[in-house]
Order: structure tokens, then C-alpha cells, then sequence
């Protein structure tokens, strides 16, 4: 099966993102009951690095993007049972315009950002991202769901469902405030805990620590523009259909 029949079998696309939302809703809710036993531990690191508050665990990136990947697969599911994956539908619902700003501008940035920052700070030196001190209390399993399964399954939806990109300064601004108000969060929660949210924070110097949020910033908005490329290759031929028929 083609990915031109892939994203036209509701049935097909239903069931990933079926799947897609309950791994990562099961993640949260992991997340907030169950890793609540690193509390029984003494020592005030693993009640710093793994908090059971929703506002304390709003601390991190990871979580703000399992966030986003939870809101993205319920609006996809609500757009498969109501709205559309046609690729040039006569009139194009409300539910489907936000499902693609949302993959474009949020979901696929922020998971590739993620991930790939993670694993890259993991193989550098785990202790600046995952301690081996939370291994008892952070399962392998739930590490993979939100390092390693929101890639996978952002780039199984690049290819199996359709969506068309926003005029690219208006999803570059959307992904811009999203970054800049975490940038903000993060120095907030610095200024009135004293500790950085990432322990790789506390081991550079102000001019390192410039280069590196700069650095971060303009990844990621080059992630936008690399979903960006390669949903116009994988929809090359869907894309000059859409076109033509707008004409």
C-alpha cells in the first residue's frame, strides 16, 4: 500500500493515532501517579530531578512536549472522525487547520528536538540528562516513550497522513513564542529555586550558556524547516493536486 492509499484508509490512520494516544496519554498519567514513589527516597536530588507536581514537572521540555504530542493525536483522532485527511478537500474544516499548524509549527519541532538533544547529552554524559541515580524510580520503557517515540512516531505521521504546512512565517513565529516562553520559564524557576532545570546548565558559564540556548533556538527552528522539506517531498504529487485544484 502506497502512502497516497495510506492516508486515504481512515481505518489505517485511526489506528496509529489510536495508538500514538495511548501510549503517550498512559505516559502522563505514568508520570503523575506512579513515579511518585522517588518521594520515598532520601536523598533531595530525586526529589528535585523527578517531582511528582504537574507544575513541578512542567519544569522540563520532555514534558511539555508530551504535552503537545497528547493535545496533537486527540485533535488528529477528533479530525478523523469529523473532519478530513482528503488533501484538497472543497472546503477544508476548522479541526483540520489547527491538527496541521499544530504538526508543523510544535509537535514535529519540539519531539526532534527532544530526542535528538537527549540521546546526543545521554552518549556525552547520561548523568547531565538522566541520572543513574533515578534508574530505581524512571523505567527504561517510559524513557523511550518520551525520548525516543515521540521521533518515531512524528515521522511515522510525516508519511501517513497528510497536511498542509502554514505559510512558513507564521508556523516559524508560532514555534519561536513557544521556545522564548520556555526560555523565559526556565531562568524563572532558576531565579526562585537556584537550581538550572537541566544539570548540563549548571556545568556552563554564562557565555556557554548563551551560545548553547542560541544554539538550541536556531536547531530547532531548523527542524521546522526540515518537516517543512520533507513533507513537500513525501506529498510532492498530492501537493501539485492541491494546487491545481485551489486554481
Amino acid at each position: 500500500m502506497t502512502k497516497v492509499e495510506l492516508y486515504k484508509s481512515r481505518v489505517f490512520v485511526t489506528i496509529i493515532h489510536l495508538f500514538a494516544l495511548g501510549q503517550f496519554a498512559y505516559g502522563l498519567f505514568y508520570n503523575k501517579f506512579e513515579i511518585q514513589r522517588s518521594y520515598k527516597l532520601e536523598t533531595s536530588i530525586n526529589r528535585r530531578l523527578v517531582p511528582d507536581g504537574v507544575v513541578q514537572k512542567a519544569k522540563f521540555l520532555t514534558y511539555w512536549s508530551l504535552i503537545i504530542q497528547t493535545v496533537y493525536y486527540v485533535i488528529s483522532l477528533i479530525n478523523d472522525f469529523v473532519g478530513t485527511n482528503e488533501v484538497a478537500p472543497k472546503r477544508l474544516p476548522t479541526i483540520r487547520k489547527v491538527k496541521d499548524y499544530i504538526m508543523a509549527s510544535l509537535a514535529f519541532p519540539v519531539a526532534l528536538n527532544v530526542g535528538i538533544t537527549f540521546w546526543s547529552l545521554y552518549a556525552i554524559d547520561r548523568e547531565l540528562v538522566l541520572p543513574r541515580v533515578l534508574d530505581p524510580v524512571f523505567p527504561s520503557w517510559l524513557n523511550h516513550v518520551l525520548h525516543t517515540n515521540i521521533v518515531v512516531f512524528m515521522i511515522l505521521e510525516l508519511f501517513t497522513s497528510f497536511r498542509a504546512y502554514p505559510k512558513r512565517s507564521k508556523g516559524l513565529a508560532g514555534l519561536s513564542a513557544f521556545l522564548l516562553c520556555y526560555l523565559v520559564w526556565v531562568h524563572i524557576i532558576k531565579y526562585y529555586s537556584g537550581f538550572w532545570v537541566y544539570p548540563v546548565l549548571g556545568v556552563l558559564q554564562l557565555p556557554q550558556r548563551i551560545i548553547f540556548f542560541i544554539a538550541l533556538f536556531i536547531f530547532t527552528q531548523c527542524l521546522y524547516l526540515f518537516g517543512e522539506f520533507m513533507n513537500n517531498i513525501v506529498w510532492e504529487k498530492e501537493l501539485k493536486l492541491a494546487q491545481r485544484k485551489v486554481k
